[in-house]
Formats: structure tokens, sequence, C-alpha cells
């Protein structure tokens, strides 16, 4: 608006050769330019604007536009239509006692300009080129006005269009956070309900290998037995201490490579029959990333995942910069069908009913995201599929 304001100055002054009190209209326009660089400095400032101050804001834009009109013709200004801008702004944003304020002030700023104001000069011998000047002027003050109007709209639809999006994410986010609390929950009780029958088990087996001592074949499956019980109880045990540590784990750094080393090694005992192949690329001495076993556990999670689906060959790959790891790992299984690119990452939404209970990939995602990263499963063209893991590393500002 400062620009095409200039722009009809310069026309007026130079062009028309009409003389008007220049000083102070350009005094106005010097005001304006400096509350806008203002409000440029302000807006680089994190936090939000109020309806407040954006009605002050508007009220600034029709006060302005009353002192250049009232230096200019007042009422009889062809661009005196201009104050349909601000109106329509606060409409379009602000709450009904908004509007209805901006319009009663805008009408009293209408009312005034007819009877003060200062004169456009007139040339009596030449009324009808007069006339003219004044349609043309209402014809570029309506061009003007609805150029900025539908600029002005457009840009309040993408805003509201990207606050919907974020609202929307923050209630996915919630409804996630949930689902995330409920399991906890039903974990902390399946860990509790299944104490007491592991416990019974344990007791049991040391009778039966008492009893039954002269049998060593009985003696060694009840000693299997007796360390998968004890494994499961360890495991049991230990989640509460897990869920403790997690949060003093996450100030803690380890170098990438050797995180993903140690993720693979563990991986490699609890999938000793798969095949895979592992390279990485990135600088040395490799960056470090946050090291945690929500962390790892995640990762394990998606690498089980791609095992499931391909026990023949799988191929890992990673890269990394400063900022960021790139992880993929590439299997050759049967790819992702149209129902799992629509639910995938959903709780309890599994395409392997009897491999699982549709919770890993759910968890993997979400603990991933609140890393500060992202998961993205695609299809290959050659068959199978892609899961692609992007994680900020220490120090990034990601």
């Amino acid at each position: 608006m400062l620009v095409a304001q200039c722009a009809t100055f310069v026309s007026v002054h130079w062009v028309l050769e009409m003389p008007l009190p220049w000083a102070e209209m350009l005094m106005v326009m010097a005001l304006l330019a400096t509350l806008n660089l203002i409000t440029w400095f302000r807006l680089r400032a994190d936090w939000p604007v109020s309806s407040i101050e954006l009605f002050l804001q508007l009220l600034v834009d029709v006060f302005a536009l009353s002192a250049l009109l009232y230096f200019s013709g007042g009422s009889t200004n062809p661009f005196i239509s201009l104050y349909l801008l601000p109106l329509t702004i606060t409409a379009a944003i602000l709450s009904l006692a908004y509007t209805w304020t901006m319009a009663g002030i805008t009408i009293g700023c209408y009312s005034l300009l007819l009877f003060y104001y200062v004169p456009l000069p007139h040339d009596h011998g030449e009324h009808n080129s007069e006339f003219n000047l004044h349609v043309s002027g209402m014809w570029l003050a309506f061009v003007l006005s609805t150029t900025l109007i539908a600029w002005f709209v457009v840009r309040m639809g993408e805003s509201i269009r990207e606050r919907d999006k974020d609202l929307s994410r923050v209630r996915e986010q919630a409804l996630r956070d949930e689902q995330i609390i409920a399991l906890g929950t039903l974990a902390a009780g399946a860990a509790h309900e299944l104490g007491t029958p592991l416990a019974t088990m344990a007791i049991v087996t040391g009778e039966l290998q008492k009893d039954r001592a002269e049998d060593s074949d009985l003696q060694n499956n009840i000693a299997i037995l007796r360390d998968q019980i004890a494994h499961c109880k360890k495991t049991l045990t230990q989640l509460l201490a897990d869920a403790g540590q997690a949060r003093a784990e996450e100030a803690s750094g380890q170098a990438v490579d050797h995180f993903l080393q140690e993720v693979l090694d563990k991986w490699k005992l609890m999938r000793p029959t798969v095949n895979f192949t592992y390279g990485y690329n990135g600088k040395q001495p490799a960056p470090k990333i946050l090291n945690t076993r929500l962390l790892s556990q995640s990762i394990l999670n998606l690498l089980n995942n791609a095992a499931d689906e391909s026990l023949l060959q799988i191929e890992i790959k990673s890269s990394w910069d400063n900022t960021e790891l790139l992880l993929e790992i590439l299997d050759c299984g049967k790819g992702i069908n149209k129902e799992t690119a629509y639910r995938m990452g959903q709780a309890f939404f599994t395409n392997k009913p009897d491999q699982g209970f549709g919770i890993g990939l759910f968890l993997a995602n979400a603990n991933i995201e609140r890393f500060g990263g992202s998961v993205r499963l695609t299809n290959r063209e050659e068959g199978g599929a892609c899961t692609q893991v992007r994680l900020p590393l220490i120090g990034s500002t990601k």
C-alpha cells in the first residue's frame, strides 16, 4: 500500500502538477513507513499477534488514510473508497465487536471528511476535464481496492488453512499421546499381573528339577525353561527402570557410527537367521546422536518389521552430515499395499496378525518424531519396501 500511495503521489505531483500540502502528506507517509518497519521487527519475535494488536494496526491505517484524504479533498477525493479495505480485513479476521467498531470509526471519519478537508485545486474553465479526472480516480481506487482485497483474502485463506493443519497435527499428537499413555498403563498392569505366575512357574520348575534329578534330558529342558522364566522376570523388572532412565539418557550422546553398530549387533543376536548387508557413508569423526534405549528400540522395531517381510536379504544404508542421520532399510518383501499405506503407523494395526500386535511401527514412529526425526515407508521399484529414517544429530539446529 505504501508503494501504491507513493506512486500515486508521484503521478499527481509530476504528471497532473496539482499543488497539494505535500510536506504534511509526506510526513504521514514517513510515520506509516516507520510503523511498518517497527512491525516487521516485532513479527520476528516469538509471540503471537493478539486481536487487539491487529485492530490497533488497522486503526492506524484508517487514521493515516483519513489524514491523507483531509489534505487532498476529503470526501471529494476518489480514493475515499479505500476505507473499505480495513473494514474488509476486520470483518474477515476479527470478531463481530471489532467489526462493528471499525464500521463506526470508518463511517465517522468519512462523515467528518464531508465537512472538514483541504479542498482540491479547481480550474473552473476545465470542468469536464476535472470530472473525467475524478472518474478516472474512482476507477483507479476501485482497481486498487479490488487488488488489495483479493490479495489479503488469499493470504488470510492460506493462513487459516495453515492454522487448521497445525490444529489437526496437534489433535493427532494428543490422540497418539493418549494411546501411548494407555499402552504404558496396560504394560504396567500386565507386568504386575505376570509377576505372580512367573514366580509360581519358577518355583514349580525348581521342584521339578529336584524331583527328576536322574533324568538328564528333562533336566536340560527344565534348565532352559528356568532361564526363559528368569529372562521374562528380568525384562518385566527392567520396564520401570528403563522408563525412569529415559529422561536422564536424553542428555548423553554417542558417535552415530558406534550407536548404529551397537543396534545392529543387538539385532543380529535377536534375529540370527536374517541375512543383511550394512554400508555407511559419513564424515569422520562422526557426530553424536542421542543414545537412548527408546531410540535404539524404535530402530530395532523397524528392523524387525523388515525382517518379518524378508529373511533372505535386507540392505541397510546410513549416511550423515553435521546435522542429520539418514538411515534406509531395504527389504525384498511384498511391499506396501493400499490399506497398509493408509493405516500404517496407527496403533494396533498390523498386516501380520500371526506375528505381532500392531504397535511396533506405531511406537517407533512416535518415539522417532519425539526426538525430532521422521519415518517414511515407500515401495521399491524392484520390489519390497524402503523404510527411511531421518534423525537430527546433537548440535544441529533442526
